[in-house]
C-alpha cells in the first residue's frame, strides 16, 4: 500500500500534516502501539531533517508498506548543475564538502542547500547521474575503520550511537536518480 503523497517543508503546518499521515497509516494498518510509535518517531526524524535537507524547497513525503516492512520516503527535485557545484566547492578552503561528517552529515550531503536548491555530492564523489547511500553499509564501513584504528572512526561511531534513526530504522537509503534525490527510511514492524 502507498499512502497519499503530501508536500512537506519546514513549515509547521506541513510537519503536522506528515505526523497526521503517519498516524492515519498506523491506524489503517492496525499497528501495535509500539509500532505506531516507531512510525511516528521516524516521521518526526524525517521532518526534523526537512529544513536542514531542503531549506526552503518543498519535497514530497509518503509511506509505503509491503507486509510488515514500512518505507518512509522524502523526495526532492534538484536544479543544481556541475558549474554551480564547482562554485560551491571552490568557496570551501579544502575544496570538499565539510558537512559530511557523521551519519546525518552524510545524508545531508545529498541534499546540501545552495540558495535554496539542494546539491547532491559528497566529499569523495562528484556529480552523479545515479547513486545510492545506505546507513547499514556506512555502519559496516565505520566498524572496519575502527578495526583499522583510522582517525575519526570512534567519533563517527559515537555519532551513530546517538542517532534515533540508527536505533529504530532497519536501514536508511539516499538515492539519486538524475535530479531526483530520495531519502527512504526502512523499518520492519512486529
Amino acid at each position: 500500500m502507498k499512502s497519499d503523497v503530501i508536500v512537506v517543508s519546514a513549515n509547521e503546518d506541513k510537519i503536522s500534516d506528515a505526523l497526521t499521515l503517519a498516524e492515519k497509516v498506523a491506524a489503517y494498518k492496525e499497528l501495535s502501539p509500539k509500532s505506531a510509535l516507531h512510525l511516528r518517531l521516524l516521521t518526526e526524524e524525517v521532518m526534523s531533517m526537512v529544513h536542514a535537507i531542503t531549506g526552503d524547497v518543498e519535497g514530497d513525503f509518503w509511506i509505503e508498506d509491503e507486509g510488515n516492512v514500512f518505507k518512509l520516503h522524502l523526495q526532492v527535485r534538484t536544479n543544481i548543475d556541475e558549474e554551480q557545484r564547482e562554485q560551491l566547492l571552490s568557496a570551501s578552503k579544502s575544496g570538499k564538502n565539510e558537512a559530511t561528517k557523521g551519519i546525518m552529515g552524510k545524508i545531508r550531503a545529498f541534499f546540501e542547500p545552495l540558495d535554496g536548491l539542494p546539491v547532491f555530492y559528497g566529499e569523495d564523489m562528484g556529480m552523479l547521474a545515479d547513486a545510492v547511500w545506505s546507513m547499514r553499509a556506512y555502519q559496516e564501513q565505520v566498524r572496519k575503520y575502527i578495526e583499522e584504528k583510522r582517525d575519526g572512526a570512534d567519533e563517527a561511531w559515537d555519532e551513530l550511537e546517538k542517532s534515533v534513526i540508527f536505533h529504530i530504522a532497519d536501514d536508511v537509503k539516499v538515492s539519486i536518480y538524475g535530479r531526483d534525490v530520495e531519502l527512504t527510511i526502512i523499518k520492519e514492524m512486529a
